[in-house]
């Protein structure tokens, strides 16, 4: 029987703040803004970073692939892959914008 540890991580995700805002004053623990910007701004920059990284891998594939099969057209595949990779990419710094902007408007306090 296979077990899954989503709920054990969730207990430790959701969990963790409460535990570092334990002996705070009270109005630091309404505060609940900076421990969950930290936590969003990790999350979202490892999904974005891993699925910008898939989709630049599937790309590049599918570049090779045409430049194989068709060898004359290599140039122009080869620039429109480029152009791919950077429109992928900024998928990736738009993401670092948002995680920045997460971490340094309200900081942890």
């Amino acid at each position: 029987m296979r077990r899954s540890l989503t709920p054990v991580a969730m207990t430790f995700v959701l969990g963790l703040p409460s535990v570092a805002l334990a002996q705070a004053t009270e109005a630091a623990r309404l505060n609940w803004i900076g421990p969950f910007a930290v936590i969003a701004a990790g999350l979202g920059m490892a999904v974005a970073a891993g699925l910008c990284g898939l989709g630049q891998g599937k790309a590049i594939a599918a570049a090779v692939d045409a430049m194989g099969r068709q060898p004359g057209a290599a140039a122009r595949i080869q620039t429109a892959m480029i152009i791919g990779l950077a429109l992928i990419e900024s998928l990736a710094i738009y993401t670092l914008v948002v995680a920045m902007i997460l971490l340094f408007v309200q900081p942890i306090k």
